[in-house]
């Protein structure tokens, strides 16, 4: 994309019953809290306050959609690892969240989300391996990468494919919403996938 595309926000659902039914295709975001997901958004949209950005993890327990253009929704789901929400509430979103990547037919796209500052957790390998077994198209983002040296996030980038155990073929893309580095690269990963239609697969 060589220009940034126009984004607005359009609502935040609280049930399934809320989602969108104008049939867009929808490129969702997950990770775990505080990765910077919001802080992508706003670089992906070339917006600094389109999406709520906040240092307190577990901020966003509703799934939030913004609509770029008319042509698709990006789609900002709650982060993982919030150990401060109650059990019930925790419950609510991770039935809400599963229902929304495994059953909605809109999504064509799933970016998971981790700081490149850190070790890949056993919750992100947990949702790449469901990924792909339910034949899920995703790519893997990288934030913060500024925070690294290029050597350094070399390096990084090595130890998550292997910790992740990211398949051949999966994008991994180094992202940073300070320098913009990786949303030409991310842009065109999602471009290229909204256009084909999604494929499922049985559970393994």
């Amino acid at each position: 994309m060589t220009k940034l595309p126009r984004a607005e926000f359009v609502l935040s659902a609280t049930t399934c019953a809320d989602f969108p039914s104008d049939g867009l295709p929808e490129v969702a975001l997950v990770g775990r809290s505080n990765v910077g997901k919001s802080s992508l958004l706003n670089q992906l949209a070339g917006a600094k306050r389109l999406a709520a950005v906040s240092r307190t993890p577990g901020r966003t327990q509703l799934v939030n959609f913004f609509r770029v253009e008319d042509r698709l929704y990006l789609v900002d789901l709650p982060g993982y690892g919030f150990a401060r929400a109650p059990v019930g509430v925790r419950r609510g979103w991770e039935s809400m969240i599963t229902s929304y990547l495994f059953d909605r037919a809109e999504v064509r796209l799933v970016l998971v989300v981790i700081d490149a500052r850190r070790e890949g957790m056993a919750s992100d390998r947990e949702v790449c391996d469901l990924l792909d077994r339910r034949g899920m198209s995703y790519a893997l983002v990288a934030s913060k990468s500024d925070k690294l040296s290029r050597a350094a996030m070399a390096r990084q980038r090595a130890r998550l494919v292997e910790t992740l155990a990211v398949p051949d073929g999966i994008p991994f893309i180094t992202f940073s919403a300070v320098t913009g580095e990786g949303r030409k690269e991310l842009w065109n990963v999602i471009e290229k996938q909204v256009r084909r239609p999604r494929l499922r697969k049985t559970t393994k």
